[in-house]
């Protein structure tokens, strides 16, 4: 599958006339969570030629491929990303932190990783990570039948939040290592590690009665980090001067 991917993302740069700085997995693969048969979630970072920026048009800058039962293939252009990355975006930066790395070219990608202590918002995470946790709590985890899977797409940004609460630093993209330094040895521990091997050998994890122990869990953090975040003071956002810098080395590194 790997050649695949890297056939597929050469090709975009053959079609696009753009280089792909860095290429990873997002999505259950790299959270460490997939199913038999989940699909892969490749997520990219590419540059265009100087021209290209040079314009008064504003112009797409996202590439996205057809999704099929397989892959699913999509990636911002450095500008997009940079402007993200200063707001602290946590896919952003999940995407920067995965552990599947199928491409990096050029030294793009580590200079962005450096500046992460210097643009880094633990208020912004935060902020992203308890949205998405309130909605899928709301939508998926009410009633006496729940659909079992959408458990992970809460109990994940509820963890991460209670991470950063903690340490004041991105949480890693491993669902596993966020559960280990979260959550103390006890049953609630032990009842998402079972729906955790169930998830990996493949079962449906379709409707089924709530696990009330999750359910109790992820009702009292969500509203314990609601009223955490209340008392933060607002963080200024980093300035843009290091981020032009990186951009325009960028263009250098790769265009000449």
């Amino acid at each position: 599958m790997n050649d695949i991917i890297l056939r597929e993302l050469k090709a975009i740069e053959e079609r696009e006339n753009v280089k792909i700085l860095y290429a990873c997995e997002s999505g259950s693969r790299a959270w460490g969570f997939p199913s038999k048969d989940s699909d892969y979630d490749v997520r990219f970072i590419y540059i265009r030629p100087l021209n290209w920026y040079l314009s008064i048009l504003d112009k797409r800058d996202v590439i996205e491929l057809p999704i099929n039962d397989v892959l699913d293939i999509s990636g911002w252009d450095i500008r997009k990303a940079l402007k993200l990355f200063k707001k602290s975006n946590p896919p952003m930066l999940e995407w920067l932190k995965s552990q599947i790395v199928y491409l990096e070219q050029f030294t793009v990608a580590d200079k962005i990783r450096e500046l992460i202590p210097q643009v880094y918002s633990p208020q912004s995470c935060l902020y992203h990570y308890l949205s998405m946790a309130k909605g899928n709590f709301r939508e998926y985890l009410q009633g006496d039948l729940v659909k079992a899977k959408k458990y992970f797409y809460v109990l994940r940004p509820v963890l991460a939040c209670l991470w950063i609460k903690e340490k004041q630093v991105a949480p890693p993209t491993e669902f596993l290592k966020l559960v280990d330094a979260v959550l103390p040895e006890g049953e609630l521990k032990n009842e998402i590690n079972r729906l955790l091997v169930r998830k990996m050998a493949g079962d449906e994890l379709d409707l089924e009665p709530r696990i009330q122990i999750i359910n109790d869990f992820l009702n009292d953090r969500i509203v314990y980090l609601g009223e955490y975040i209340k008392t933060l003071a607002k963080t200024n956002p980093p300035e843009e001067t290091i981020l032009d810098e990186l951009f325009r080395e960028a263009l250098q590194e790769v265009w000449g």
